[in-house]
């Protein structure tokens, strides 16, 4: 029994060394497949993460030095603390995080917690509901280009919404605050660390604005290059498809197709990617493709993820109501689109 147990602490010693040598052995030996998947990584960063994401991150940069922060604490405090129970400024990384997309939320809700303007338990709360993908990338990508239907991408996007709204709900009751609202719900002027901007020092703000922003898509971008680059080391070493003969059983048991198993073993990895094969599939009932599509949209997937826990480490906050606020995101989208297909006839695309 001792050594069984030693060898256990060893195992997890060494599992982080053992998983990244794997992984540079994988690069040299499946190197003809994982090149072009290098490439193609590099290109959906390109042409579709930076023309959606850079401009939101230089505009989110540029109004954290304005007093857009505490206007809107001011107006949305009435609605923010009874729902949320979060002080009206956390209605910036609410708004944001929906108009723009993964993760700009987590972004916003770091540097609030830096500034001192919201206490470490409103940020987790928001953490939970604020990371979201956004109607650019729902609508405009999924729906059109992958589905070749606007009114799916919008049905994904409000289904999308209602989720991140039933979890915001839901992890108002994350912890307790250490901070009373009554005394902490007007923003001072020693909260914000901030440079506030002028016409004196636009120059300046604007070029500490891209040079954050510049850094921010930057590591999305290697995200994204190392999750292509696992997904396809994972596939033409046969373990994605042994996974895949793993979890068999249970898709049968629920009676969902197997052929979808290996997209959502993918989107889980890495959310394009998975979607793009979903969609891909060819299937009768196409409500099942767009059902898993809601939910990979919801839960984001491990790629960012770990692009949040990056951000996160520059803080205090906690990734845990991050990942149970992502998987009841991505249950809830499923369960909201199931109900609109079966209960709203514009929705049924199976007819």
């Amino acid at each position: 029994m001792m050594k069984s147990g030693i060898y256990v602490i060893k195992l997890k010693r060494n599992l982080l060394p053992i998983l990244f040598l794997s992984f540079t052995f994988g690069l040299l030996i499946f190197s003809k497949s994982n090149l072009p998947a290098v490439k193609s990584g590099l290109l959906l960063w390109a042409n579709s993460v930076v023309p959606s994401l850079f401009p939101f991150f230089v505009a989110t940069e540029l109004l954290m030095h304005t007093n857009i922060i505490p206007l809107l604490g001011k107006m949305l405090n009435p609605y923010m603390i009874p729902l949320f129970h979060i002080r009206g400024e956390g209605a910036f990384a609410f708004i944001m995080g929906i108009i723009s997309g993964y993760p700009v939320g987590a972004k916003i809700a770091v540097s609030l917690r830096q500034n001192n303007i919201c206490s470490k338990e409103e940020c987790e709360r928001l953490l939970s509901f604020t990371n979201n993908s956004g109607p650019l990338f729902i609508i405009g990508t999924v729906g059109i280009l992958m589905y070749g239907n606007s009114t799916i991408g919008l049905l994904l996007f409000i289904t999308h919404l209602l989720a991140c709204i039933s979890v915001g709900l839901l992890f108002r009751y994350w912890k307790k605050d250490t901070v009373t609202f009554q005394k902490t719900n007007s923003f001072s002027s020693s909260q914000q660390t901030k440079k506030s901007v002028s016409f004196s020092n636009l120059g300046e703000i604007l070029a500490e604005s891209i040079t954050s922003s510049l850094s921010t898509i930057l590591l999305i971008g290697g995200f994204v290059v190392i999750f292509s680059s696992l997904i396809s080391i994972l596939k033409a070493s046969g373990l994605l498809n042994g996974l895949s003969l793993l979890i068999t059983p249970i898709f049968q048991f629920l009676n969902i197709d197997t052929n979808f198993i290996q997209g959502l073993l993918t989107g889980i990895l890495e959310i394009t990617n998975g979607i793009n094969c979903i969609s891909s599939i060819a299937y009768k009932k196409i409500s099942l493709n767009i059902i898993l599509t809601a939910f990979l949209l919801g839960f984001g997937g491990i790629s960012i993820l770990l692009q949040v826990w990056s951000i996160l480490s520059k803080s205090d906050l906690s990734i845990k109501p991050y990942f149970y606020g992502k998987l009841l995101h991505g249950l809830f989208a499923a369960f909201y689109t199931y109900l609109f297909i079966n209960f709203f006839p514009f929705f049924n695309f199976n007819l």
